[in-house]
């Protein structure tokens, strides 16, 4: 794994800002710009981080050729999700620093939408460089947008010719799952993802992968009939742990995919006088702020970081201050909260 932490810098950037007061690029961003729903506490922590660091915004859009729009855009699948705005807010505080405009993309999961991404990978009159988020396009599409000259990095898959970044999803379907087997839990529901879209969204075939490896260590033959989709989405998690309770033999334990699903589980779970974790523990991934406040047991991953990771990425190239490529694993970590308890 390479760190682009390592790269050599003479001045302190937005992330070591980040880093040093113990918050996301997006709230540095939002503070040192005065905007609101950035607590006073918070806000005078990173002034002073700040500060201390001599920081201040990076001019490298004034070192760039004349002619250049100053502008990156970010393609999305969805855009109205959590994790897509967590992304775009990581990859908008590191543009904001240099200079440059960002514009988002929402590109969809069918064909006709692909052929959008192809057309608009010919922008380059529009922007200069692009991200990809989740994503796992085709060498022949890679070779196009290289070719078009614009800088590119991605958030998601590893791609060939280009800057990726993300985290392991196969660890994370470990680690939530032997979580929930340490507790004594051998009879675990997941709730997923079932479509394969033209993008080949892997995410939900990873952590599925991790989760079936780690019962398979543990010698628990996985249970198809243990899997319920929730389309990535508070209703759908809600939907998908009401026909997993209704099994003859409902499961102990929940891992679901994403914690967005997980607070539809915990919804339905109240609704049907389900106590959690006594009854039933239910586990999620990304520690949505949300979570903090519901008492929810995560996988936790910073989802803006790896945003503001490939922005750093792509201006460097255009830059021309470091042109090596990149593919960084970011750190997983178990947040355990009021959610997940032993089994009764």
């Amino acid at each position: 794994m390479t760190d682009i932490n390592t790269r050599p810098a003479s001045r302190a950037t937005i992330e070591d800002v980040a880093a040093a007061a113990g918050v996301s690029v997006a709230t540095v961003s939002r503070a040192l710009r005065g905007l609101p729903n950035v607590a006073a506490a918070t806000r005078s922590r990173i002034e002073d981080t700040a500060s201390r660091l001599d920081y201040r915004p990076d001019p490298a859009a004034s070192r760039l050729a004349a002619g250049r729009s100053r502008t990156i855009a970010v393609a999305v699948p969805v855009v109205n999700t959590w994790y897509s705005a967590q992304v775009v807010a990581g990859v908008e505080a590191v543009c904001s620093e240099a200079g440059y405009d960002m514009i988002l993309m929402s590109v969809g999961i069918d064909a006709s939408h692909r052929r959008r991404l192809d057309a608009k990978a010919a922008l380059d009159r529009r922007v200069d460089g692009l991200v990809l988020v989740d994503l796992a396009i085709t060498d022949d599409e890679i070779d196009s947008l290289i070719g078009s000259k614009l800088a590119v990095a991605s958030i998601g898959p590893r791609l060939g010719r280009m800057s990726t970044f993300g985290i392991d999803n196969v660890r994370v379907g470990e680690v939530a799952t032997r979580h929930l087997l340490d507790l004594g839990h051998t009879r675990i529901g997941l709730i997923g993802e079932d479509t394969v879209p033209v993008f080949e969204f892997e995410v939900p075939g990873q952590r599925l992968t991790g989760h079936t490896r780690a019962l398979e260590q543990a010698g628990i033959e996985p249970d198809p009939e243990l899997i319920a989709f929730g389309e990535f989405a508070i209703d759908g998690g809600y939907e998908a742990f009401d026909r997993l309770m209704a099994m003859d033999d409902p499961p102990t334990a929940v891992f679901a995919l994403a914690d967005e699903m997980a607070f539809g589980a915990l919804q339905r779970a109240r609704e049907l006088g389900i106590d959690v974790p006594d009854d039933v523990s239910v586990i999620g991934v990304d520690d949505h702020p949300v979570a903090a406040v519901v008492g929810l047991t995560t996988i936790h991953q910073d989802v803006s970081e790896q945003g503001a990771h490939a922005a750093r990425a792509v201006l460097s190239a255009l830059d021309g201050t470091d042109t090596e490529l990149v593919h960084e694993t970011s750190p997983v970590r178990l947040i355990e909260r009021a959610t997940t308890g032993p089994r009764r």
